[in-house]
């Protein structure tokens, strides 16, 4: 039996979607709906019941203070061990994340992975290119102000990233004990954001960011130097994918990566209608 975890989320729809043709795949969600759902809470452990599980999806459950993450982590491990699942396959981050303020809590997950009795498998994505559409996304009047400077990310298609986690889990021996980095192929920046939108890229200040993103109230208040620190990153060159070595991406999928430029600019045109 596979479970994917976070079946509900952006990521796990698409993976569900792409083992929708097993019959022995359950999704785990906070609210299971049908036979087919588990209920999988990371906030309360005695809902982990991984019994009958071979391979476990462990999609990140990275919303949250560092500690809240790696709590929830620590706990579905400790149920996967528990249950005797063979085999398990976590969805972290790049390599060239590490300066990111978020990057602390996947590399605990890799080495208790590591630790553990389970076979494990680490795919390494990059950031979404749907998540630089709304870090990046132009004004009205066309400008994009987004302080990526200079700076390039090698965005990835988030369905590319979920045809690869179908994959590993669908043949999982193929995988053990190996890490997997995948960014996009093409890095993006702002000039090319710009240009693919018909606009134009005047980048502003961190400082002034950081007040825009207070200012609109939709962050959470740990969130704010996650979105600051993700701009920094990007615009100091570290996010372009020349630091992680060998991109794994288009040998995973067997073909070559969406563009995430297209998704990018398909991302911006769906929030954004004419």
């Amino acid at each position: 039996m596979i479970l994917v975890t976070g079946a509900t989320g952006a990521l796990g729809q698409l993976v569900a979607e792409k083992l929708a043709a097993r019959d022995d795949v359950v999704l785990g969600t906070r609210t299971p709906r049908s036979t087919a759902e588990r209920r999988v809470d990371f906030d309360d452990p005695a809902s982990l019941d991984f019994t009958g599980v071979d391979t476990l999806l462990l999609i990140s459950a990275g919303y949250g203070e560092d500690d809240v993450v790696i709590a929830r982590h620590e706990a579905a491990i400790s149920a996967a061990e528990k249950a005797r699942v063979r085999h398990l396959v976590y969805t972290s981050l790049s390599g060239d994340g590490d300066h990111l303020p978020y990057a602390l809590a996947h590399r605990w997950t890799e080495r208790r992975i590591h630790h553990s009795s389970l076979e494990g498998t680490i795919l390494r994505n990059g950031l979404y290119a749907e998540f630089l559409a709304a870090i990046a996304a132009p004004a009205p009047d066309g400008t994009i102000a987004a302080p990526l400077g200079d700076g390039r990310l090698a965005a990835v298609a988030r369905e590319d990233l979920a045809e690869v986690a179908a994959r590993v889990v669908a043949a999982p021996e193929q995988h053990a004990g190996r890490t997997y980095e995948l960014v996009g192929e093409k890095p993006l920046g702002g000039a090319e954001l710009a240009a693919a939108t018909g606009g134009s890229y005047e980048p502003g200040s961190l400082a002034r960011t950081r007040e825009a993103i207070i200012a609109a109230g939709a962050a959470l208040p740990f969130q704010v130097p996650m979105l600051v620190g993700t701009y920094s990153a990007i615009a100091a060159g570290f996010l372009d994918g020349t630091h992680i070595g060998h991109n794994a991406l288009p040998e995973l999928l067997g073909r070559e990566p969406r563009s995430a430029l297209e998704v990018y600019s398909s991302t911006i045109a769906a929030a954004h209608p004419a």
